[in-house]
């Protein structure tokens, strides 16, 4: 997501309404991010209400009353109350302005998972269908079709993945097809499985290796890894028998490439130079 000056700042002011939300006795986050989402779909179907929230030529107290009248009595006040953050502040675009609104949904679900216990559940499943999608481009391409229709791509959501995940990795994915808006899905399913891994304080560590690893392996990479890197990576094995031996790391834009195909390509390369 880019973000130009005025709605990062728009955005910053958000998330910390969104905490103190959140942080109050009684408030349910995924009801709160359920609603938030469902006010990013009402703003992309109806592009005049979308600019009117983000009127910079209208005062704050008018974009407040304004998407006060329409979504009271239709969302929780809890969300009114993060609305009224979105609504109060100047952003550089309306399109920038449901993007911050899709994160906040976006974080107050993560924060659910966080306080049930389901967050590594939920980054692990997010990775699996991230992965699921990049290995079928039939699959990827019919769920960022922007000719589809919002509910034959979420009828193809549900029966693939609904009784699969958890209920929070379900509403993210769906919300990821739904707005796909000719962004690949794929590459959202990535962002996805950064910001749950970012909730936990961690980073991904996607492993490549020829062969599968055991747990005891993968516990003692983890623990390479985390001394290396100064902090806690989430783990991501896939197995790639075509590697020959070995693993590749990639954490971010870093590769460790210890697999015995990088190390013939590295010596072919010394050679050819």
């Amino acid at each position: 997501m880019t973000l130009h000056a005025a709605s990062r700042e728009a955005l910053d002011l958000a998330e910390k309404r969104l905490g103190e939300v959140l942080a109050e006795a009684g408030t349910d986050p995924a009801t709160v991010g359920d609603e938030l989402l469902s006010v990013v779909a009402l703003l992309d179907r109806e592009i005049g209400l979308r600019r009117a929230v983000a009127d910079g030529s209208a005062s704050s107290e008018a974009r407040i009353g304004l998407a006060r009248g329409i979504l009271a009595g239709k969302v929780s006040e809890p969300a009114l109350q993060v609305l009224d953050s979105v609504a109060g502040s100047r952003w550089s675009s309306p399109r920038e302005l449901t993007d911050g609104l899709e994160a906040l949904g976006r974080s107050a679900l993560l924060t659910s998972a966080e306080k049930s216990g389901n967050i590594d559940a939920v980054e692990d499943q997010l990775f699996r269908v991230s992965r699921i999608v990049a290995g079928e481009p039939e699959l990827e391409r019919a769920l960022s079709d922007l000719t589809a229709p919002a509910e034959a791509k979420r009828t193809l959501v549900r029966t693939l993945f609904a009784d699969k995940v958890d209920v929070v990795t379900k509403t993210l994915v769906e919300q990821v097809v739904l707005r796909a808006k000719g962004r690949g899905v794929g590459n959202a399913l990535e962002e996805l499985v950064q910001l749950a891994a970012e909730r936990r304080e961690r980073s991904v560590a996607r492993v490549t290796s020829a062969s599968a690893l055991s747990d005891e392996q993968q516990a003692r990479l983890s623990e390479k890894l985390n001394a290396l890197y100064g902090r806690q990576l989430a783990l991501h094995v896939e197995v790639d028998p075509s590697l020959g031996g070995g693993l590749v790391v990639r954490v971010g834009d870093e590769v460790i490439d210890g697999s015995t195909a990088g190390r013939i390509d590295a010596l072919r390369r010394r050679l050819a130079g």
